[in-house]
C-alpha cells in the first residue's frame, strides 16, 4: 500500500495546473492562447510563428517566460498578469479532494509556475482555499521556473520544509527530478505514467491516490 511510503511525510507540497484540476477543464487551453496572443503583441509575430515560439520556450526553457525573459528580456510582471486573466468559471468545486488533502497530516502548500495570485483564484474556484499553509509562484523563485534545482531551493529554503520529510505532487515530469535528487517522495498525476528513476508514484487520480494515503 502507497501509505507505507509517505509515513515520514510532514510536508505536502502541490503543483496546480493539471494537478489540483483536471486537464479536461481546459484552464490551461486558455492560457497558451492568452500567451501566444501576448507573444504575437509583444513581438509582432504571426499565430503561428508565436505558438511555436511558445511551445519552443517551454520545452528548452521550462516556461515560456523563462525563454522570454531569456531571449527578449521581457518585463515578467504583465506578462504573467495578462496571461492569467481567464474564465475561472470553467472549475468546479471538489469535495471530495477538499476532505483529503484536509486529511494530510502535516502542512501543505502549493508551489506553481503560475503566480500566486493565479494560484488563489484557482484554489477558491475549486474550493480548496484555505487549505495550504502557503502559496509559491514563480516570483517566489525569482521567476525562475521549475524544473530548476535552484527554483526548487529558493521556495523551499523559504518554506523552511525538510525535503526529507515532504513529498510532491506534479503533473509534469520534468518538474520531480529536482524533488526527487533533494530527497522528496515524487509522485507523478496525469493519465499516463512514465517510466522514470525520478518518479516514485504515478496515478491518475489525486483524490483515489490520497484516500489511499489516509485510510
Amino acid at each position: 500500500m502507497p501509505a507505507a511510503f509517505f509515513s515520514h511525510v510532514r510536508t505536502w507540497v502541490f503543483d496546480l495546473d493539471n494537478t489540483l484540476y483536471p486537464s479536461h477543464m481546459g484552464v490551461f487551453d486558455q492560457i497558451d492562447r492568452r500567451m501566444t496572443a501576448y507573444i504575437m503583441d509583444a513581438l509582432g509575430l504571426e499565430r503561428a510563428a508565436a505558438d511555436r515560439m511558445r511551445h519552443d520556450y517551454w520545452q528548452r526553457y521550462g516556461t515560456t517566460l523563462a525563454g522570454l525573459m531569456r531571449e527578449h528580456d521581457m518585463d515578467p510582471e504583465p506578462y504573467m498578469i495578462a496571461v492569467h486573466d481567464i474564465d475561472f468559471s470553467v472549475l468546479s468545486p471538489d469535495a471530495d479532494l477538499r476532505a483529503r488533502i484536509a486529511a494530510l497530516p502535516g502542512r501543505k502548500i502549493v508551489y506553481t509556475n503560475g503566480s500566486a495570485p493565479y494560484a488563489q483564484r484557482v484554489l477558491e474556484a475549486r474550493g480548496l482555499d484555505g487549505l495550504f499553509g502557503a502559496l509559491y509562484g514563480v516570483e517566489h523563485a525569482g521567476y525562475r521556473p521549475k524544473p530548476e534545482a535552484d527554483a526548487f531551493a529558493t521556495v523551499f529554503a523559504l518554506d523552511g520544509l525538510d525535503p526529507k520529510a515532504a513529498a510532491m505532487f506534479e503533473d509534469d515530469p520534468r518538474n520531480l527530478a529536482a524533488p526527487h535528487a533533494m530527497g522528496l517522495r515524487t509522485v507523478h498525476v496525469a493519465p499516463d505514467p512514465e517510466d522514470a528513476i525520478h518518479i516514485h508514484h504515478h496515478t491518475p487520480d489525486l483524490t483515489g491516490f490520497l484516500a489511499a494515503l489516509t485510510r
